[in-house]
């Protein structure tokens, strides 16, 4: 079973703006409550979405450089890039059933 990618600022330009695929994109940190309630889902998206779309984090502690680049002021968010655009953005612990929705929608 596929992980999700460990998005870092030095690797997040490839994986992601460059990518042509559908990435989902995590933006966490360990002290964060409703991200460890999130982790677990994403791990799983990673897993059932495994060669329809890209499954990332980003631990925003270690990365300032994209957290600020995509305006994260709240976590967990989660973000939706198609073609290296983000289609849409998750705040806050959400249900996996509203994650796959988001990301069926853009795969549609």
């Amino acid at each position: 079973m596929s992980k999700p990618i460990e998005l870092t600022d030095s690797n997040f330009s490839d994986e992601v703006e460059n990518s042509d695929s559908t990435v989902l994109v995590d933006f966490w940190a360990e002290w964060c409550g409703p991200c460890r309630m999130v982790g677990p889902i994403v791990d799983e998206l990673a897993g059932e979405y495994e060669g329809k779309a890209k499954v990332g984090k980003v631990n925003v502690d270690h990365n300032p450089e994209i957290s600020v680049k995509y305006g994260i002021r709240s976590i967990p968010a989660l973000m939706i890039f198609k073609n290296g655009e983000v289609v849409d953005t998750v705040v806050g612990a959400v249900p996996k059933t509203h994650l796959k929705k988001k990301l069926d929608a853009q795969l549609a």
